[in-house]
């Protein structure tokens, strides 16, 4: 939507300016949306919300103010700390409950509570953008077709029929209070399709959660939006499992109303919280700062005190009681200022700065020479690249405006990502699939279009998809690598266009290489269902179909041994039962088998599989790995279809390395 900005008042106090991205502002409905929006937004109060405290939707860079508060993201959170346990969970659902009867008393839905949009600051959890997930578009589906929300992070009804409303908010509570008290995914991950189903007709994974707890956030997950609590009984049912917890708070006799007092209950979420504090470093004043009037302004500023903006008139402010008021009239009111670093003064790479360098047609460099760097920007303070904590989604208008390659650097990045792609989709036979490899500036966005093929299945345009989010994604990390201060793009969309001439493509895929290139967990690379979508795809590449056929006859032989050994386990069902197969995009060997006859069905049957394709797939792929240079598979993955399902089920991944060192 945008990019936010750390800001000061003259005052000194502390906001953020969220400034809309040039192309949604350029959209006189979008300018509608969001006008209406924040005047609806400025009336939502409540103790868990960062309140609205000014605005401007009519000028050219339309902005919001909110306060600011320090605080780990709820994701930020759960990465460095882990699980939020006793007092603390129950005040988080408390708070969180809270915020959403707040938000949905004031006629709003938020349409993305994730844990992005949850903060978790010293005095409780903040929850984020309410309303302007709202403004973002007032319908379930852009105009290209992107269901908006977050993938796991929507409900039911919302996949089925576009419906948003106030119980689709409560399902993702839900999802959130789940998954801040076990760490995991209640709907786990993977591809978006897999998650729908999951969403859909799957049940959550709420194992751990503390009993009580989980039978109101069972409700919240449930299928059927009317058989939800709404959000002021989630978040009273929440506030009396919280006051039953010990603390100093219950010598008060009025505590044992909480559950029907927010002021109490607020309270209370107080003096359970308990969360490591931020380290919150003071703001330095800008520079040449406007003195006190009774028209004040804000003055946004990057975090790193750069002055990039001056202030701009028109405002709407709002006051504590959150009535609007004209920047212009007599009241005190506040304009903010923002600006945006003007992409086009960024400087552009050398050759040398490319380490794919080359031109369209090259063979692609050994992809084991240099690994992809997993924080290309790290300590670099003033990148070109400007939006590493943008999580926004493609919107209208981006690859319309895309050009071709413009320079030497951005030609042999364009070279550099067919390549790359070129050699993923050559192993399935799909080298025909030519990748167009466009540049928008103003975005930071490289646009990698396939099409049109009218006779395309969707399995292969999920592997065009893939393959041109890993050949972006590996690229444009290097690039910010090696000129971190000149190359300024590092986004990347995938696109798909059914016949030329067509004035918007459809979306695919989208990402960051920022956020890294592999599904990775505690650093170890991971299989996932689109691996295994890709990797059941027959290969023709000669190395892979002569490993695939031996290590087939040898894990099958290894497995008949290991069970005639009295380990109690039971042989396969049919003599076909193990499969092999090579994902060329996160370059992982998938060994999956058909287990209709459960014999994989315990954790002890799936170690003693797990242990048998290790020992003997690793030899061989080592053997080769050392001996033939083209060949970088040393990771591996293994999944089963338990019974009749009909599809496989993930159970580990590894790598044959000592350390993840792949491409």
């Amino acid at each position: 939507m945008g990019a936010v900005y750390a800001a000061l008042a003259d005052s000194g106090e502390r906001v953020a300016v969220k400034v809309i991205h040039p192309v949604q502002a350029g959209d006189p409905e979008f300018r509608a949306r969001f006008r209406r929006e924040v005047r609806l937004s400025a009336r939502v109060q409540g103790p868990f919300l960062l309140p609205l405290l000014a605005a401007d939707p009519d000028t050219d860079a339309p902005w919001l103010a909110t306060a600011y508060v320090p605080g780990l993201t709820l994701a930020q959170h759960l990465t460095t700390h882990g699980p939020l346990t006793g007092g603390t969970l129950y005040a988080f659902a408390t708070g969180t409950a809270q915020a959403l009867a707040a938000i949905h008393a004031a006629g709003v839905v938020h349409r993305d509570v994730k844990p992005q949009n949850v903060l978790l600051t010293p005095a409780g959890p903040r929850m984020l953008d309410f309303g302007i997930a709202h403004a973002a578009d007032g319908t379930s589906v852009t105009r290209t077709g992107i269901l908006t929300g977050t993938p796991g992070w929507i409900s039911p009804e919302h996949y089925q029929s576009g419906v948003t409303a106030a119980e689709g908010d409560l399902f993702a509570w839900g999802a959130l209070v789940a998954y801040a008290a076990t760490g995991r995914l209640p709907f786990g991950s993977g591809a978006p399709e897999a998650v729908a189903y999951r969403v859909t007709l799957g049940q959550p994974d709420l194992n751990g959660m503390p009993e009580a707890l989980k039978e109101i956030v069972d409700r919240a997950l449930a299928k059927e939006p009317a058989e939800r609590p709404d959000a002021t009984e989630a978040a009273e049912a929440c506030a009396r499992l919280l006051a039953a917890q010990p603390t100093q708070i219950l010598n008060n006799p009025a505590s044992t109303e909480a559950g029907n007092n927010p002021t109490l209950s607020g309270e209370l979420v107080t003096a359970q919280w308990s969360v490591p504090t931020p380290e919150d470093l003071p703001w330095p004043q800008p520079a040449g700062a406007p003195g006190k009037s009774r028209r004040r302004a804000l003055v946004a500023v990057l975090v790193t005190a750069a002055v990039v903006g001056a202030s701009v008139g028109a405002a709407m402010a709002f006051r504590h009681d959150q009535s609007p008021v004209t920047a212009g009239s007599g009241e005190d009111s506040s304009a903010a200022a923002a600006g945006n670093r003007d992409p086009n003064t960024a400087v552009g790479a050398s050759p040398a700065t490319v380490p794919d360098a080359g031109v369209t047609g090259q063979a692609a460099p050994d992809p084991r020479a240099v690994p992809v760097p997993a924080d290309p920007l790290a300590g670099v303070a003033y990148p070109a690249f400007t939006r590493s904590d943008d999580e926004t989604q493609p919107v209208p208008g981006e690859w319309s405006a895309s050009q071709g390659a413009g320079g030497t650097a951005e030609v042999n990045a364009a070279a550099a990502i067919r390549d790359r792609m070129t050699a993923m989709l050559a192993t399935k036979d799909m080298s025909f699939m030519t990748p167009t490899v466009t540049f928008n500036h103003e975005a930071q966005t490289v646009m990698v279009t396939g099409g049109p093929i009218s006779t395309l299945t969707d399995d292969y345009k999920e592997v065009f998809r893939r393959a041109g989010e890993m050949a972006a994604c590996i690229t444009l990390a290097h690039q910010l690598k090696d000129a971190p201060t000149g190359w300024p793009y590092g986004r990347f969309s995938v696109y798909w266009k059914d016949y030329d001439g067509q004035d918007e493509a459809t979306i695919l895929g989208f990402g960051k290489a920022t956020d890294g290139c592999y599904t990775e967990e505690a650093g170890q690379r991971q299989g996932t269902d689109e691996g295994i979508v890709t990797a059941q795809i027959p290969s023709t590449n000669k190395d892979e179909v002569r490993i695939a056929g031996s290590l087939v006859k040898a894990i099958t032989a290894a497995w008949n041994t290991r069970v005639s050994e009295g380990y109690g386990l039971e042989p396969f069902d049919r003599d076909d039962a193990i499969t092999l197969g090579f994902d060329p995009v996160q370059r992982i060997m998938y060994v999956w088998a058909l287990d209709g006859s459960g014999a994989l069905a315990g954790r002890a049957q799936q170690t003693h599989f797990q242990d048998v394709v290790t020992k003997t797939a690793c030899p061989q792929l080592l053997a080769e790995y050392n001996t033939n240079k083209p060949w970088d598979y040393t990771h591996w993955a293994i999944a089963a279809y338990q019974g009749n399902s009909a599809w496989p089920q993930l159970f580990t991944s590894g790598n044959c390395l000592p350390t993840d060192s792949g491409p």
